[in-house]
């Protein structure tokens, strides 16, 4: 049962005393500081469904026997019911790993993360070739590990699990580079979030290369050191499969020349943040959501027939784009820009949207201006931001005051609308009274005579 017990363990053996925590509503148990002598703890854990580790330096157990598993092992392993298993705050030396992943292929787990880990020396993982491994989402979250470059040869070991794995995260890792060769072990990967790394524009190329990650479908370069909006561009080009893409969080350098065509499958595409000051065409026909909050955008003059959800929140906008070049859009935020007014044609076509939020902008509140955020709120489209993060910045007699507040009769704001009717109401009430005092007493009204 040594196997059993390390396993179970998730490599998680220290010397210090340890034990473990069973939710059993969320069926997640969370083990910390395991030793041997506290094994027994863990019993509790085999009706979970998430299993984490947390703390332990495994030096001591490189040289830890390992054997085959006998029949009896294999079926217990075969009745657990854990999907999920965390490792967290471990130094683990990769010949341990290497020689313990292969006894997964008993379980159903399905999901494998390692959080603040340290990956220590390099393993053999020859027994791992032409292993199938349940396991279909891997994420790594704050690791340190040797360098990805003149590593194919293990990753080749590798392959027949890698060409199953569907989900791989790799964030917050001080990644520099992904060699051309190891994409293209991912064949059936459709998910790839290299979020929080050092990626830079000349790795792109190399990294998605032909024939790399060729069912990918969801890809997130957020946060990394990309500078060249053209060269992200092109590096994603032979991704034919594309339809979200995040490159939030960096700093990109807009080319007004560049033609660049992003892939035509895209259409979730996020450049929040990512310091650009216009809408740069052209833009994927398909485009379904685009996000380009907090930029230094002054007008957005694009159309998209394909376009449901636009996000622009956070920048410079002094207007609200026109709702008639998005024939389909059902949100639009427009939070904390510089929009003074909602013209009123605007205000009835954004009345048919789902969700819309445009707090925090510096709002004229004359009777047009709060008259329509108030029709808007009225017809339930604002939000949870209505109406406290609705203020007036003018006229001056109104700075300060929430929008809803405002009044916006009739009599005040179009009296004209209500005098003019009143004038002829009391016109043709004259009118009436005459003629039925003249039919009252025909002696006061006396025909002309000749002379």
């Amino acid at each position: 049962m040594n196997v059993a017990v390390l396993l179970l363990l998730g490599l998680g053996l220290l010397e210090a005393e340890g034990r473990c925590f069973f939710n059993r509503t969320q069926e997640h148990c969370v083990c910390y500081n395991l030793s041997e002598e506290s094994v027994n703890s863990i019993i509790q854990c085999l009706a979970a469904t998430v299993v984490e580790f947390r703390g332990g330096e495994l030096e001591r157990y490189v040289a830890f026997p390992i054997s085959d598993l006998d029949p009896s092992t294999i079926e217990m392993l075969g009745s657990l019911i854990i999907r999920k298993v965390i490792f967290g705050d471990l130094l683990v030396p990769e010949i341990l790993l290497a020689r313990v992943l292969r006894f997964f292929s008993y379980t159903h787990v399905q999901e494998l993360v390692f959080e603040s880990c340290i990956f220590e020396g390099r393993g053999n993982w020859d027994d791992m070739a032409g292993q199938d491994l349940p396991i279909l989402s891997l994420h790594f979250h704050n690791v340190t590990s040797a360098p990805l470059m003149g590593r194919e040869q293990d990753f080749s070991s590798l392959s027949s699990w890698l060409e199953t794995l569907q989900e791989l995260a790799v964030t917050g890792s001080h990644v520099t580079s992904l060699p051309c060769g190891i994409g293209s072990m991912f064949r059936a990967l459709h998910s790839l979030d290299m979020a929080q790394n050092s990626l830079e524009d000349e790795s792109l190329m190399p990294a998605f290369c032909k024939g790399a990650f060729p069912r990918l479908q969801v890809l997130s370069l957020q946060r990394n050191n990309l500078k060249s909006y053209h060269s992200v561009c092109e590096s994603v080009q032979l991704l034919p499969g594309l339809q979200q893409l995040d490159l939030s969080q960096n700093k990109l350098m807009a080319d007004p020349s560049s033609s660049c065509q992003w892939p035509v499958s895209l259409q979730v595409f996020n450049l929040s943040n990512t310091g650009l000051d216009e809408v740069l065409t052209p833009l994927p026909p398909s485009l379904e959501v685009l996000d380009m909050s907090c930029n230094h955008l002054h007008a957005v003059d694009i159309s998209l027939s394909s376009l449901k959800k636009l996000f622009l929140s956070q920048n410079m906008l002094q207007a609200a784009p026109s709702i008639r070049n998005y024939p389909v859009l059902d949100t639009l935020h427009l939070d904390n820009n510089l929009i003074t007014e909602l013209p009123g044609d605007e205000v009835k076509l954004l009345g048919h949207l789902q969700d819309v939020a445009v707090a925090g902008n510096p709002y004229n509140c004359s009777c047009s201006g709060a008259g329509g955020l108030q029709a808007l709120a009225g017809m339930g489209h604002l939000g949870q931001g209505w109406p406290h993060d609705y203020t007036c910045h003018s006229p001056p007699h109104c700075q300060g005051r929430l929008v809803q507040d405002v009044p916006v009769s009739v009599l005040r704001c179009n009296s004209a609308a209500v005098i003019a009717p009143l004038c002829i109401a009391l016109t043709l009430l004259g009118l009436a009274g005459a003629v039925c005092l003249g039919r009252s007493r025909p002696g006061l009204i006396q025909p002309c005579r000749r002379v």
